[in-house]
């Protein structure tokens, strides 16, 4: 499905109201918690794909729905977690630890283009038995679940965080909790603290000193009930459009507080370079453009937000403003090569990009050519990041039902906001 965005100044109402998805990082991983614990309730969770993604994966792997015999007489349950990257790596440790079942995880074809193996080899590592049914490295890996006993276990510190959280959701399970040492320098950070934290919030003691992490054990849990918060990554997109916007105009999203675990939550000092303030009230928060003042040229270092990447690349082109983005190479492994997929829809609509494994350098611009299609190469933040720029010119967003991985309602929160969209 291709979408012709235009933008109409006169349709919005002052200040719309909109209710923001939870967040899909923060469901993700309590979903999983949940399942290893099984009196946490769950309010606000994310109505991404991903999330129903994950949470299917557990239901169908806890029901044994879907089995399938081998030639050794052994039941697999066969779990297919399409373009879900997050699901691959969490449900990955969370089988391993299921002692007595066995799974096969396969996803996309795109997913099987993506690495796993530095997360198979550190379950390898604590005594998980797990192979690769295709190609070395790859999914569909085979997991025949068992008891962990062993407790610690070194990655590479530059990886995903997703392969380190992965492992630190799973360690209250473990009989002897898991002492993790990361080598060399971390990235993604706060996606580790926001996993921490969540397992504190549990009641699972954890410590996490220079390069060391530790995670105690924690065998029985209380009933609790978590409110998660809405996604920061979606709401990148809009202050993307107000930064595009005129002065005073403006936006409120729900909910959200000020001490977020989320890292993409840095967009509350980010996009006050492009004259947008955040004002927090109660569970909300006020997006406002205030001035049109600019730097010539931006550098940020995005390793510890890399998903908002996009959105200030594109933000950047929309004012004519000069970017310099580094500490991205984790987007060359994600739904597709974010970086290579920016340099190319960029270039389409006028801009001057150059890209490298980890950065991405844009040179200012003074115009925007009209109704390009921006391709979006299944990946949802492609789709989302572009949108904006209809604030600006006529565009086309090709296959833009890919949205519905992280942020199903978009294209309707749009309309409410005056953008006309046609097919």
């Amino acid at each position: 499905m291709n979408l012709h965005l235009k933008y109409n100044s006169k349709l919005p109402t002052p200040n719309p109201q909109l209710s923001i998805t939870g967040s899909k990082s923060e469901t993700n991983r309590l979903l999983l918690l949940q399942a290893l614990y099984s009196n946490i309730k769950l309010e606000n969770t994310s109505n991404s794909d991903d999330s129903e993604v994950m949470l299917k994966a557990i239901q169908k792997h806890t029901t044994d729905n879907g089995q399938q015999t081998t030639d050794n007489g052994q039941q697999t349950t066969v779990i297919d977690i399409h373009h879900a990257g997050t699901a691959m790596r969490f449900l990955t440790a969370y089988f391993a630890i299921q002692e007595g079942k066995e799974v096969l995880l396969t996803g996309s074809a795109r997913m099987k283009e993506r690495p796993i193996k530095i997360l198979v080899e550190a379950l390898q590592q604590l005594g998980a038995e797990i192979s690769y049914e295709e190609n070395e490295g790859f999914p569909p890996i085979r997991i025949k679940g068992k008891k962990i006993t062993q407790n610690k276990v070194a990655l590479p510190a530059n990886v995903s965080s997703q392969y380190i959280s992965a492992l630190l959701l799973i360690a209250p399970k473990l009989e002897k909790g898991l002492e993790l040492t990361l080598e060399g320098e971390i990235t993604s950070i706060p996606y580790i603290k926001m996993t921490l934290a969540l397992l504190n919030e549990i009641g699972v003691e954890t410590s996490f000193i220079q390069n060391q992490i530790t995670v105690k054990p924690l065998h029985t849990l209380n009933s609790q009930l978590i409110t998660i918060e809405s996604d920061w990554s979606s709401a990148s997109y809009w202050y993307s459009i107000i930064a595009l916007s005129p002065i005073g105009t403006q936006i409120t999203l729900s909910s959200y507080k000020q001490n977020s675990l989320q890292g993409d939550a840095s967009l509350v000092e980010i996009y006050k370079i492009f004259g947008v303030e955040t004002v927090f009230k109660g569970n909300s928060i006020v997006l406002h453009k205030i001035n049109n003042l600019k730097p010539e040229t931006l550098n940020l270092k995005l390793n510890n937000s890399p998903d908002i990447a996009q959105t200030i690349a594109v933000t950047c082109f929309g004012l004519g403003i000069g970017c310099h983005l580094t500490g991205l190479h984790t987007l060359k492994i994600k739904e597709t090569d974010r970086l290579e997929a920016l340099k190319t829809e960029l270039t389409k609509l006028g801009a001057k990009v150059s890209v490298t494994n980890d950065s991405l350098i844009l040179e200012n611009s003074i115009s925007i050519n009209e109704n390009i299609a921006i391709s979006t190469y299944q990946d949802h933040r492609m789709a989302m990041a572009f949108a904006p720029l209809a604030i600006k010119t006529s565009i086309i967003i090709e296959e833009a039902e890919v949205v519905s991985k992280s942020y199903p309602t978009f294209w309707e929160d749009l309309e409410k906001f005056g953008f006309q969209i046609s097919k």
